[in-house]
């Protein structure tokens, strides 16, 4: 013999109970369905040592199914013969309707309650039971020893399993096998697996014969018709094909399942029409059935269909199958015509048929399973039909509302979804018991006291929703008044629920690639009949396709957020002080991803500021970081002091180097690089309020005069970055004090849902308001421009322009004579006492000094010195020499080259600028000298080697 885990520990099982009985955490010692069960029956109040079971005498001892089961349990009798075996079975409600045992000598030694039919063994009764906790499960089960709730079973153990009919998938009963629990035999299993399967197809073979004797009471009617009465034929030889005949069967199932006597006219494709008859037929055994016929006629015949037989008529079952093949239906006066397939009722006046209709049976049937197979094809298409409307979209909440909106009404009348805070975010649940928000409430109405969407949901152990969560398996309670745990969840809103009819749930858990997501909740209120083992499968199938969705779109949100969190990190934080222009700017990803879109403010030298939008064609982590190199890239660009144009052409190198790169020798890759970015760089200098400009492939600003007036300037398009070998060209612009560069991507003018025109009279609308702030301006060009659901990232920088004033500005014109420099550094002096900076005096004749000296000796004329006192002190001289300075350490008996160190340490950060007539060294200071006296500057070096001016 082969024991379970949980027995072969001898005393475990045991002790755990005891430790739960004592109010202990046993999750760990007992399996789920076990712990389900005992907690149920401490919620109803039962007690180990006074499970009474109550004895009924209301049992159909002579049923379908104790004739189905019959030679099953024989069988079985004669298996376990000389074996402590008590075999049993019980009807739907759990009382048992016949017991067998292996040894007939055990009945003398047993309880009444184990050997007398009449006992009823569901749980609310008997504790964790075989015969309960079947009913309670719907599956098979096994309990050993000390897993049964109640003292007296203690010794033993049972395996028992649901029996249905195959049918309608309803229990009809149960099948269970009790022996010693040191008996337990995992082959048991499959005996009462295939035992169970017995007994159903006897079940469905009861079916099979009272369709039959329908079929022979059809046949001996139609013999006992007149031979002029139509001539019967079969429907393969009325011309109808495969595909005809499938929908005349869908809708002859449906006429079965309504139980009336009808003619309907059914459209076939090629503009043909067949009418089907409908006609209650009764077996000699007495079973009431409904025939269905096909009449095929002429387009001449015009005939009529009593749909109700005259009182006159005798009820007898050859009168019930009179047969009156018609072509078509005439409705009596006062009768609407029958169209599209809907019956027409009430009584009529049958005319003799015109030669030449023929019929034929189509289907002949019980209401009851007529009603089965259109629920099951019912199941079918709302299956199909689930496949195209859940997970429309990657948003979590959304696709679970699918589900919800898919399941109403076709399964339930309405749905909850709970799902924990963790998936909503897109991470992956590490406890998904804990942390559940209700997500989705849909319903035929919305005045169900149901939790709201939002709130967080703490449920009890016993709950059907915990249980189907914990356990991984779907739960079914059929009766929600007799469910004690789903009551002791929240006993007002639970009586609320059933004086509303709510009376049956179906709790599935969210499982997607071993994942628990969370827990849909059906329930059902206007249908009286409970949910069923089909519908339990419906829900299941239903909410697993929607789990996979569900996890996708949790996927995608991680990955969004991952991806967006690294966009935003490369994305400017802040930007720079500088007083060039007061900037405002916003940034919007795509609803479908994130993409490539990019702006930044970067301060250059001499007051002068670079303003940069750029957009990576694509979405997803591939855009987002090539973007964050992109925008690195420029910056280091910008630092060269290069112009629009060459910064361009730098950066549509570096791409196309990338782009070769991540292509490798693979010539198919390079679909895999970054061809499409573009970019739009502009630099504004605030001295001469000069701007200029040079695109990739981008947008063109728009520029708005401090009047209001808008212009998108004619700017040299410029292919975009990557392609390589052509010229980007600049253009030059005025612009006064107070007005704005407004740089974007084209998200913010591009949508597929508007014109590109309207788009851009829209964006000049929404500028067109002089002297607004920056900000102001962003928020209203997101107001009025943005589309409703972007399909691309918007990235917009809003750029009001300063001017510098000329009374910060110095300017002077020196030849090339050495001799001038100390009236220049005189000039100086004066100009600095004269803005107030005379602290940083001695500094800054120090580092004008060294640059003038430079230019005369090494440079050509004509030399011009400029001061601009903005936030710092530029120092600026140019000459008409293209040659640069560089910094280097001179030897101990070098004469010179220490010029430019002093530069370097007496300056903030220095450099060069080429410009078209030669170029510009310049310099900045900090306002402020270190230790707050100019003999500070003179304490920072060592003077002694370097040699005068």
């Amino acid at each position: 013999m082969v024991r379970m885990g949980l027995v072969a520990e001898g005393i475990g099982p045991v002790l755990a109970r005891e430790q739960f009985l004592d109010g202990g955490s046993v999750e760990a010692a007992v399996r789920s369905p076990i712990l389900s069960s005992w907690q149920r029956c401490q919620s109803l109040g039962l007690s180990p040592d006074g499970c009474e079971l109550p004895y009924t005498q209301d049992l159909d001892l002579d049923g379908r199914l104790v004739r189905a089961a019959g030679p099953v349990l024989d069988r079985l009798e004669s298996m376990f013969a000389g074996r402590n075996m008590n075999v049993s079975l019980a009807d739907e409600h759990g009382a048992v309707l016949q017991r067998r045992f292996g040894e007939p000598s055990m009945v003398r030694h047993l309880a009444p309650i184990q050997s007398v039919p009449g006992f009823v063994f569901a749980e609310k009764f008997g504790g964790t039971n075989g015969i309960g906790l079947a009913l309670a499960e719907r599956r098979l089960i096994n309990i050993y020893g000390a897993e049964h709730f109640a003292e007296r079973s203690q010794s033993n153990a049972c395996a028992a399993i649901p029996v249905r009919d195959l049918l309608n998938g309803r229990i009809e009963g149960v099948l269970c096998l009790g022996y010693p629990y040191t008996d337990a035999d995992a082959s048991l299993d499959i005996v009462i697996r295939r035992a169970a399967e017995a007994i159903e197809r006897r079940l469905l073979g009861q079916s099979s014969a009272r369709e039959r004797a329908l079929l022979r009471a059809y046949v001996d009617a139609r013999r006992r018709m007149p031979a002029d009465d139509g001539q019967p034929g079969e429907l393969a030889a009325s011309g109808l094909d495969w595909h005809d005949q499938m929908i005349l069967k869908e809708k002859a199932t449906e006429l079965i399942s309504s139980a009336q006597r009808a003619a309907v006219e059914v459209p076939l494709p090629g503009d043909r029409r067949v009418t089907l008859l409908s006609r209650p037929v009764t077996s000699s055994s007495g079973v009431e059935g409904i025939a269905i016929e096909a009449v095929l006629a002429s387009r001449h015949q015009r005939l009529t269909v009593p749909t109700e037989p005259h009182a006159s008529e005798a009820r007898t079952p050859h009168d019930l199958i009179e047969h009156r093949p018609l072509a078509h239906v005439v409705p009596p006066p006062g009768t609407a015509p029958a169209r599209g397939g809907a019956p027409a009722h009430g009584p009529g006046v049958t005319e003799r048929p015109v030669g030449g209709a023929t019929s034929g049976l189509v289907l002949v049937g019980e209401p009851g399973v007529g009603k089965y197979a259109v629920a099951a094809r019912r199941r079918l298409e709302l299956l199909s039909e689930a496949s195209t409307r859940i997970g429309t979209t990657l948003d979590v909440s959304r696709t679970a509302r699918e589900l919800a909106e898919m399941a109403v009404p076709g399964l339930a009348d309405f749905v909850t979804i709970d799902l924990p805070e963790a998936v909503l975010r897109g991470d992956e649940p590490t406890d998904p018991c804990k942390d559940l928000h209700r997500t989705v409430v849909h319903g035929i109405r919305d005045d169900y006291p149901f939790y709201p969407v939002g709130e967080r949901i703490d449920l009890r152990p016993i709950t059907p929703q915990l249980r189907c969560l914990t356990s991984g398996h779907t739960v079914l309670e059929p009766d929600l008044r007799t469910a004690s745990g789903w009551i002791a969840q929240d006993p007002v809103a639970a009586q609320r629920l059933l004086a509303l009819d709510v009376h049956s749930l179906i709790a599935v858990p969210l499982l997607a690639r071993g994942i628990a997501l969370g827990i849909a909740s059906f329930y059902r209120s206007r249908d009286p009949a409970p949910f069923g083992d089909d519908d339990r499968s419906l829900a299941q199938e239903l909410t697993t396709r929607a789990a996979i969705c569900i996890d996708n779109a949790r996927r995608y949100t991680r990955e969004h957020a991952m991806v967006l969190a690294l966009q935003r990190s490369l994305l400017p934080q802040g930007f720079p002080e500088q007083n060039a222009v007061e900037v405002a700017h916003r940034y919007m990803p795509a609803e479908s991803g994130v993409g490539g879109d990019w702006f930044d403010v970067i301060p250059l030298s001499s007051t002068r500021v670079a303003l940069v939008v750029g957009d990576v064609v694509g979405h997803g982590l591939h855009a987002a970081a090539t973007m964050g190199r992109l925008r690195t890239a420029a910056r280091n660009f910008a630092e060269l002091d290069l112009p629009p144009d060459e910064v361009l052409t730098h950066l549509d190198n570096l791409v196309g180097r990338l782009d070769r790169e991540e292509g490798g020798d693979d010539p198919s890759a390079c679909s895999a690089g970054i061809i499409g970015a573009t970019c739009l760089y502009v630099i504004y200098d605030p001295t001469s309020q000069q701007c200029t400009m040079a695109r990739a492939g981008h947008p063109p600003p728009a520029l708005v005069l401090p009047d209001g007036t808008v212009t998108f300037p004619d700017l040299p398009a410029g292919p975009p970055l990557g392609l390589g070998g052509l010229p980007f060209e600049t253009a030059e612009f005025d612009l006064p004090e107070g007005s704005q560069l407004v740089l974007y991507t084209d998200g913010l003018i591009e949508d597929r849902h508007r014109d590109f025109d309207t788009a851009l009279e829209q964006l000049r609308r929404a500028l067109a308001h002089p002297n607004r702030p920056p900000e102001d301006t962003c928020r209203a060009v997101l107001r009025t421009v943005v589309p409703d659901h972007p399909a691309d990232d918007i990235a917009l920088l809003v750029a009001r322009t300063h001017t510098l004033d000329a009374h910060r500005i110095a300017t002077w014109d020196l030849p090339a004579d050495p001799a001038l420099v100390s009236s220049l550094r005189a000039a100086v002096t004066r100009r600095l006492t004269e803005w107030g900076l005379e602290e940083i005096g001695f500094a800054t004749e120090l580092l004008l000094s060294e640059l003038v000296t430079n230019a005369i000796r090494y440079g050509t004329g004509p030399i011009q010195v400029r001061l601009l006192y903005d936030r710092t002190l530029t120092c600026e001289v140019s000459d008409a020499s293209s040659t640069a300075p560089h910094l280097r350490h001179a030897a101990t008996t070098d004469e010179g080259g220490r010029g430019l160190f002093l530069v370097a340490q007496l300056s903030q950060s220095w450099g060069t600028r080429y410009t078209a007539d030669g170029k510009v060294i310049w310099a900045e200071c900090a306002l402020e000298v270190p230790g707050g006296k100019p003999d500070a500057v003179e304490a920072a070096f060592d003077f002694d080697d370097i040699p005068a001016i």
